[in-house]
């Protein structure tokens, strides 16, 4: 008897539990919608155009962890760092390398190769060093890889991905990321070495103006005056250190992102690094086009390191004067006529 009340009495405390949470079930949804009440990027957006108050250009969260930077919702400065890498830099690309080309075969189709005047004398002059050929082709080779190896991050998804598919250029971007970063290095130096090298031998001088003023040999069939380095060889010097100098600083930035100084700053140099990298390219292919089918006898200063003598009269009169002062060549040899 005791038993079955105590039954009845627990089953009766069930029912009366049932009843008591019945409302809360029945205000239960029958679906639920887990971002129902989160903020939408729509909300971010109107915030920050709204400017909201001590948020400054970048919308702010809030955070509990040290780091500031973990705080920041939208930055409007990404927006126009990507509308720049992803547009902006493939038009100066396009235009700096592809316009060069064009004008490169437009000039030799005009102008066609520059020709030793008198042909070759068969004496032959030390224009470079075996250490000044050494750095050269050591920044040559480098700047070959990392140019390539930057235009890929610019312009591979579009140019090179749909040719050779997804894995083949992931694998590709991987190697070339790898030694975009590295040879970095010996590049940089040898732009130190070049610079200590031959910065004696590219101060510009009034003898310059008159260079450029008659067209430098390359107008015509005038040849102007010249010591070691004329002119436009002197334009091409400053041209890489100047570029090569920016292209070092900001590539160092990019490699060490925290020493930057913030997204901002890294945006800024990822920008400073592109351009400069395309500008030098272009300013390289008109080198290059000069130093191999665009002048006769020019590649050998680089190659074997020895020039005819007149092509060395033809184009650094002074510079083949000197080196008779010098005693370097015989005067008799240096005298003879171009011919």
């Amino acid at each position: 008897m005791r038993c079955s009340l105590r039954s009845l009495v627990a089953a009766f405390a069930v029912v009366l539990a049932l009843f008591a949470v019945a409302p809360a079930f029945a205000q239960q949804p029958s679906s639920v919608n887990p971002t129902a009440s989160s903020v939408q990027e729509r909300q971010l957006m109107d915030a920050l155009r709204a400017g909201t108050p001590g948020t400054g250009t970048t919308l702010h969260g809030r955070i509990t962890i040290p780091d500031a930077n973990a705080s920041n919702l939208i930055q409007p400065q990404g927006q126009a760092w990507r509308s720049v890498h992803q547009g902006l830099m493939h038009w100066i690309g396009a235009i700096a390398i592809l316009g060069m080309l064009a004008v490169l075969v437009l000039f030799y189709l005009i102008r066609g190769r520059i020709n030793i005047e008198h042909g070759l004398s068969g004496i032959r002059i030390l224009r470079f060093s075996t250490f000044e050929r050494m750095i050269h082709w050591m920044v040559a080779g480098c700047f070959i890889i990392l140019g390539l190896s930057g235009l890929n991050v610019t312009v591979g998804k579009i140019l090179l991905l749909p040719l050779i598919g997804e894995d083949a250029f992931a694998a590709m971007s991987q190697w070339a990321k790898y030694a975009h970063n590295y040879l970095a290095w010996p590049f940089m130096l040898g732009l130190a070495c070049m610079f200590l090298v031959w910065i004696v031998h590219n101060i510009p001088s009034r003898l310059d103006l008159d260079w450029i003023r008659r067209g430098g040999g390359l107008v015509g069939s005038d040849h102007p005056p010249a010591r070691k380095f004329n002119a436009g060889q002197k334009g091409i010097f400053w041209a890489v250190m100047i570029g090569g100098a920016a292209l070092s600083v900001s590539g160092i930035y990019l490699l060490f992102p925290f020493a930057s100084g913030g997204v901002l700053a890294m945006q800024f140099w990822n920008i400073v690094h592109g351009i400069a990298g395309v500008l030098l390219i272009a300013v390289i292919l008109a080198h290059v086009y000069i130093g191999t089918v665009g002048m006769e006898g020019a590649s050998e200063a680089m190659t074997t390191g020895e020039v005819d003598l007149n092509w060395a009269k033809e184009h650094h009169s002074l510079w083949v004067a000197e080196e008779v002062a010098k005693g370097t060549m015989h005067p008799h040899a240096a005298g003879q006529p171009a011919e």
